[in-house]
């Protein structure tokens, strides 16, 4: 797993040292001795990860982290603290100010590459939902307002810490963390894939062996795989907690455990999730909008064209065009915003009478187009002799304004292989006729529409 790797550090034989060792493993490496120089390259470069020496003259790793994250140009990249500090409160202070985790010096060559290969996985997955809701912005749907900072009434489950579960679950309480203990891995995983989880603890026995198996499941899982998972082990355990972070954990503290540097990063933790659940909720919303009629709610004209074709190629279907009669006048003497209002009502009319396998669009002005798998010539009928009388049969009360209005239907059945634009076609052909009997009517297609449809 390549990536682009910034090395920050004013002093030239540990940044040549840590681009020396990066290189052996085929990393793309960049330098910079300042850091100011290092907001330059990280604007113009764009790396991966950043590996931040803490103390440097002038603008030292804190502040030149803090600036990092407030630009939102460059906050979603990973930055590591380099430091030769070892007190709980400058690593504190270095994840209050937005480090993802910090490595002691000397550097530890298996410690270094088992943190990125962990930072890399979070941000290419990050990274693909960040590009797609970009695309999304650009074609011009709003995203949704950012999730909130703080991590109260979020979810947390701690796997068996012994003694130091006491204190683990009240550090995170102290943030309005809402705090579920198990003792065995099978109940915590029963309860993780109940869902509504925001991060998991696991604190390491000895061997290592269960909360390092469920670790793995939880990556393996498509309902937990989003999941940041914190380890909690004792010193002696630097094997295991290299091993957690390839099979998937995201982050670790050691015992005893500080309750501040615990609450920093689990804090870090959740608002990652938060994040990343919002780029995906931005872009399954920007996909549903690009599917939908934003006046009726219902699929477009866009949607509904592409599901007759797959549906076309694995059986028959009905098709059903829809136009309402004489909508013009009820436009010109209540106004658009009233006709929009009878649109939506009778979308909604429309909705009601249609199975939930039933797709129906809007195709364009005051006309509806329904599609229905495996629905032979009689039951087509039926369908559109209910939508029919579902529109016109009662009046619509618009607010103070009552209006009455029927609709013209056209039935065409194609069996399966036929080509979409033979099936509007005939169906459209058989609404002409519909309209031309006298309106409020329901025509079904017959062979020379189709005929004439593939002529065209």
């Amino acid at each position: 797993m390549t990536a682009r790797i910034l090395v920050v550090d004013d002093i030239t034989a540990n940044r040549r040292l840590l681009e020396a060792k990066l290189q052996s493993e085929f990393y793309e490496v960049a330098l910079a001795q300042s850091g100011a120089e290092a907001l330059e390259q990280a604007a113009s470069w764009s790396p991966d990860i950043i590996l931040l020496d803490v103390m440097m003259p002038g603008m030292d790793g804190f502040e030149t982290c803090r600036r990092l994250k407030a630009d939102p140009a460059l906050m979603h990249i990973p930055v590591v603290m380099v430091t030769a500090l070892t007190e709980a409160s400058e690593r504190v202070r270095g994840l209050e100010a937005g480090a993802d985790d910090f490595l002691s010096k000397p550097v530890d060559d298996a410690t270094l590459f088992a943190r990125l290969r962990a930072l890399m996985r979070v941000k290419q997955v990050q990274d693909a939902w960040r590009l797609r809701a970009e695309t999304a912005r650009d074609l011009g749907f709003e995203a949704p307002e950012a999730p909130d900072a703080g991590v109260a009434g979020t979810h947390t489950l701690v796997l068996s810490c012994g003694q130091e579960g006491a204190g683990i679950v009240a550090a995170l309480r102290r943030d309005g963390v809402v705090v579920e203990s198990f003792d065995t891995a099978e109940t915590i995983w029963a309860r993780l894939n109940q869902g509504g989880v925001d991060l998991a603890i696991l604190c390491l026995p000895e061997e290592g062996g269960d909360t390092l198996r469920l670790a793995s499941r939880l990556r393996a899982n498509g309902p937990t795989r989003d999941v940041p998972v914190i380890l909690v082990a004792r010193p002696s355990q630097r094997a295991l907690v290299l091993r957690g972070f390839d099979i998937g954990a995201n982050d670790h503290v050691l015992m005893p455990v500080d309750p501040n540097e615990l609450r920093a990063r689990a804090r870090n933790q959740i608002r990652r999730k938060r994040y990343q659940d919002r780029l995906r909720a931005e872009l399954d919303r920007s996909l549903e909008m690009a599917v939908t009629d934003p006046l009726t709610g219902l699929r477009n004209r866009r949607y509904v064209r592409r599901h007759l074709d797959g549906l076309l190629r694995g059986g028959d279907v009905a098709v059903l065009i829809l136009d309402l009669d004489r909508f013009k006048p009820i436009n010109d003497t209540w106004g658009h915003n009233v006709g929009d209002a009878a649109l939506r009502e009778v979308a909604n009319r429309l909705r009601v009478n249609l199975r939930a396998a039933d797709v129906v669009a809007r195709w364009g002005g005051e006309e509806f187009l329904v599609v229905m798998a495996g629905a032979p010539s009689e039951y087509a009928m039926l369908v559109a002799e209910r939508l029919r009388d579902a529109i016109g049969g009662t009046p619509m009360q618009l607010g103070p304004v009552e209006i009455s209005a029927t609709a013209s239907i056209g039935v065409a059945v194609a069996p399966c292989g036929s080509d979409s634009d033979a099936v509007i076609g005939a169906a459209d052909a058989a609404l002409y006729r519909a309209k031309a009997a006298g309106r409020d009517k329901v025509y079904m297609a017959n062979a020379g529409d189709f005929e004439r449809t593939a002529a065209n």
